[in-house]
């Protein structure tokens, strides 16, 4: 019987319970790896891992609890396959998260799948270049996103939005008669006579 480890993870702490789109939420993440195992009679999940709000593109994985407790076990012979959503899931640093994908396998031993994209062999040359590829597209991505949510931001601050954060004294936020994409009413500055008079007399 195969042993198998899971790591569910999620880059922000909205994406911990089922999100409306269920967007690679740790539920559906778990669903599916359960749904993937039940298929495989010589596969027995016997331990989970979560790791909630860390970004996979930003945060190194030698600061990540989950991935170092998973190469101790794998040293350890704790287990024979690691099983995740995607393989985004282990980390989104091009020049990093290849290498340790590939830690696990040669070195450790242990199997490293994917619900979504199958097992990740690195038997030749392909191998090693079609891992490296895929952390490298998925590393643009997060850059990608990051840089549209900062242009986002940036707008709103411009249309006079609150986009959360500390108040300017002599404002207040007020509801703006705008909505998001949720349908979640956005607020907007005002000037608080009340701080304005203060300020002013400053």
């Amino acid at each position: 019987m195969k042993r198998v480890y899971t790591l569910y993870w999620v880059s922000t702490k909205k994406q911990v319970n089922v999100s409306e789109n269920h967007d690679n939420d740790i539920p559906m993440q778990r669903g599916a790896c359960k749904e993937f195992v039940k298929y495989r009679q010589d596969w027995e999940i016997v331990k989970e891992y979560e790791e909630k709000g860390i970004s996979g593109f930003k945060v190194s994985a030698k600061n990540r609890d989950a991935i170092l407790d998973l190469q101790e076990a794998a040293l350890n012979k704790e287990f024979d396959v690691l099983l995740v959503f995607m393989f985004d899931r282990i980390g989104r640093i091009d020049d990093e998260t290849p290498f340790i994908v590939e830690w696990f396998v040669k070195t450790a031993g242990v199997e490293v799948w994917s619900v979504k994209e199958g097992e990740q062999r690195f038997e030749t040359h392909v191998d090693k270049l079609t891992n490296y590829i895929r952390f490298w597209q998925a590393s643009g991505e997060s850059e990608k996103t990051s840089i549209r949510i900062k242009t986002r931001i940036q707008q709103l601050k411009l249309d006079g939005l609150y986009t959360g954060g500390a108040l300017p004294y002599g404002y207040r936020i007020v509801p703006s008669g705008t909505k998001n994409r949720k349908g979640q009413e956005l607020k907007k500055y005002e000037i608080d006579l009340e701080q304005y008079v203060v300020y002013r007399k400053i």
